[in-house]
């Protein structure tokens, strides 16, 4: 049994990643988001969706700027740029990665 609240703090302006179960063609992760003041632009080869479980972070996708807070969710299509522009203090997320069956 995991706990996902249980974590190493990362250090100021940067990220930990804890894979929570891995399945055939689904990842899910928790992500660890700590005051991060310098963008981050990711592409991915698999969906995402995330859900922030604490605090707030701005997320860029297209021309649409995201401000998410707990509870809120947001899916992001394979292969769709965005940035994660900033958080306030410590962010964590739960997000679900899910690749076609073919890449698993």
């Amino acid at each position: 049994m995991n706990n996902i609240f249980d974590f190493e703090l990362p250090a100021v302006d940067s990220e930990h990643f804890y894979t929570q179960l891995k399945s055939k063609n689904v990842e899910i992760k928790t992500i660890i988001s700590n005051t991060l003041s310098t963008p981050q632009t990711f592409l991915q080869e698999c969906e995402e969706w995330v859900v922030v479980l604490q605090g707030c972070a701005k997320i860029k996708m297209d021309d649409t700027v995201y401000k998410l807070k707990k509870g809120d969710t947001l899916f992001i299509p394979k292969k769709k740029e965005h940035t994660l522009l900033k958080t306030k203090k410590t962010v964590i997320w739960l997000a679900v990665y899910i690749y076609d069956t073919k890449e698993a």
